[in-house]
């Protein structure tokens, strides 16, 4: 709330410096910050007084939208990398999958691992399992199994993190 929009007839006023002015009516803070040449601004409405500040609002708003973007840039968004195998593979071809998903944990994304069946090879489906398990052998000095093996349909899909 600003200038006008402000309701209760008692508030706590901050100086443009930060300096503590006191409570005071609502009329003597607008008063202040006409002669300042800025806005009136309520900055803790829960407060008992509410607490006013003596700012431009336009610079105000400017410096929050600023501060939103730092702390937005300072996030980290955790993706899913996914790896798709096939029951036949072969041992070079496993280790190079490892590397790539030990590629993706250690960026910290989460790393999605699926075993694909196509035809005759749904029938061998559970004989299949100890490849899912291999493949978390061999990224356990990284990684941790978030979600288990499971059948999805057509194929077997496990989750792996990061280990903390």
């Amino acid at each position: 709330m600003i200038n006008g929009q402000i309701r209760d007839k008692e508030v706590r006023v901050i100086g443009e410096n930060n300096e503590q002015l006191g409570i005071m009516s609502i009329e003597e803070a607008m008063k202040l910050a006409e002669e300042a040449g800025v806005d009136l601004v309520k900055i803790a409405p829960n407060a008992a007084p509410p607490v006013c500040r003596i700012i431009d609002y336009g610079k105000f708003r400017y410096e929050q939208s600023r501060k939103e973007k730092e702390a937005k840039k300072k996030q980290k968004v955790i993706e899913i990398k996914e790896i798709r195998m096939s029951p036949n593979i072969d041992t070079n071809d496993l280790n190079t999958k490892v590397a790539a998903a030990r590629k993706f944990l250690q960026k910290g994304d989460r790393v999605k691992v699926t075993l694909r069946f196509r035809g005759r090879e749904m029938a061998h489906m559970n004989n299949s399992k100890y490849m899912l398990d291999d493949f978390a052998e061999a990224l356990a000095d990284i990684a941790v199994v978030e979600k288990a093996p499971k059948v999805e349909g057509r194929s077997l899909t496990m989750f792996l993190t990061e280990k903390r």
